[in-house]
């Protein structure tokens, strides 16, 4: 159940002016004085690819088609989105930072570090935004210390993806929405076959939050945390568990294909060499491109919790002491977010809707014809219960997190002393030292 938004906003600043972070009387309205009718030119980095952008920029033309005083230039922002943090970061330096920016969810704390989001807290909690509808992990990714400092651009989460023709092949009966980590390692098991080449399931060992992040939910699952405060705590008896469910499938079986470059398994999937993996719903663009038989079920669960995890990537807005600047970009991100306009942006790419009232639309109905699975993928939003950690210094933890999980799956160290290991050298980046 989603708490009123009103309610939910005050309570987290309340919080964090608790925690000793920014209480609600220092906090800034970048856009007080806004006048809505006074002409802005306003940058937008939309961190998309070449198609999407055209998109991107058929959306910019109608906003100002609608509001004449206000032109908004559009680009990638930078070569790819990986590239936009550190581009953004050291705009900081001389202002050369844009008004609104494509941003992953993890990098939220080090962009509120930087000093230059607006807080949007207030903003959004307007009865005529519509935050409540959401879904709670993007809320929660687009808040840091209590102060919202973006809105959800994309919302996912990961679930299971089986081939069906493979596990029939095998004569392994396909995956439900009940199935237990055993049930997975048994059928990884089965579906393996050497001598075809194909693989029960896959795992990236790249190291990077693609490694990470499919960790969580096993995390999460068994009752673990991954950081209590800023001190990390994903070395607990439950990360350790979590960590040998995969160890087993990797080493013990070899029924898990190691991917080192994170881009070979899903086209491996989608070759027919790979049962099963766990991804997104950015496999479903690519899938309706074959001839593939799938299905789509939640992740495996742990004694009945089915939790996953959802990566949500945000718009952030900034403040250019301008306050014109400032309120126009607000009204551009609520416009692109609303139900209407997101169907043509998100729906339109192949991405699952940011606003759960948008299930309703004829656009989604369209959707879950066009990318099968894409049903199951928006109800399984309802087992992303946690969040990834907004805190600054998640981005180097997960990097010592993903190697740790590598050397375990690669049978080079066990999973209480590769996360020991993860779990001190993460110490200091996360209390800022």
């Amino acid at each position: 159940m989603v708490v009123g938004v009103a309610t939910a906003v005050s309570a987290a600043v309340l919080l964090s002016a608790c925690n000793g972070s920014i209480s609600t009387s220092d906090r800034k309205d970048a856009a007080a004085g806004y006048d809505k009718n006074a002409d802005v030119t306003l940058t937008w980095w939309t961190g998309q690819t070449p198609e999407a952008q055209k998109t991107a920029d058929q959306l910019a033309q109608q906003y100002h088609q609608l509001h004449p005083n206000v032109t908004i230039k559009t680009s990638p922002g930078a070569g790819t989105a990986d590239e936009l943090l550190p581009k953004i970061t050291a705009g900081y330096k001389n202002g050369s930072y844009p008004d609104i920016s494509y941003a992953y969810g993890s990098w939220a704390g080090q962009l509120a570090d930087g000093g230059h989001t607006q807080d949007l807290t207030d903003y959004v909690g307007r009865p005529d935004f519509g935050w409540e509808d959401f879904p709670g992990a993007a809320q929660r990714t687009a808040t840091v210390n209590g102060i919202v400092i973006g809105v959800p651009a994309l919302v996912d989460n990961l679930a299971l993806i089986y081939n069906k023709k493979i596990f029939s092949a095998a004569g392994v009966q396909p995956p439900t929405d009940n199935w237990t980590w055993d049930q997975f390692r048994s059928a990884a098991k089965k579906l393996t076959d050497p001598e075809n080449g194909i693989y029960g399931t896959a795992y990236s060992v790249a190291g990077g939050e693609d490694t990470t992040w499919h960790l969580w939910p096993l995390l999460w699952q068994r009752g673990g945390a991954i950081l209590s405060g800023k001190k990390p705590v994903f070395n607990s008896a439950e990360g350790v568990a979590a960590l040998e469910t995969l160890r087993a499938i990797a080493v013990d079986d070899k029924s898990m294909y190691l991917d080192q470059t994170d881009e070979k398994y899903s086209a491996l999937f989608r070759q027919g060499k790979v049962g099963m993996i766990m991804s997104g719903p950015w496999e479903l663009l690519e899938l309706a491109q074959t001839d593939v038989s799938y299905g789509v079920v939640q992740l495996p669960g742990f004694k009945g919790d089915h939790q996953t995890v959802s990566g949500p990537d945000l718009w952030a807005l900034f403040d250019h002491d301008d306050a014109d600047r400032a309120g126009a970009s607000r009204e551009f991100v609520k416009w692109l977010t609303s139900k209407d306009i997101d169907a043509k942006w998100n729906l339109a790419i192949g991405n699952l809707p940011v606003r759960d009232i948008e299930q309703f639309t004829p656009q989604f109905f369209a959707y879950t014809q066009e990318y099968p699975g894409g049903k199951e993928f928006f109800q399984n939003l309802e087992n992303a219960r946690q969040s990834r950690p907004t805190v600054s210094g998640y981005d180097e933890m997960s990097r010592n997190v993903g190697e740790a999980i590598a050397s375990v799956l690669l049978g080079r160290a066990k999973p209480q002393q590769a996360l020991d290991l993860a779990a001190e050298k993460s110490k200091a980046p996360l209390s800022g030292g």
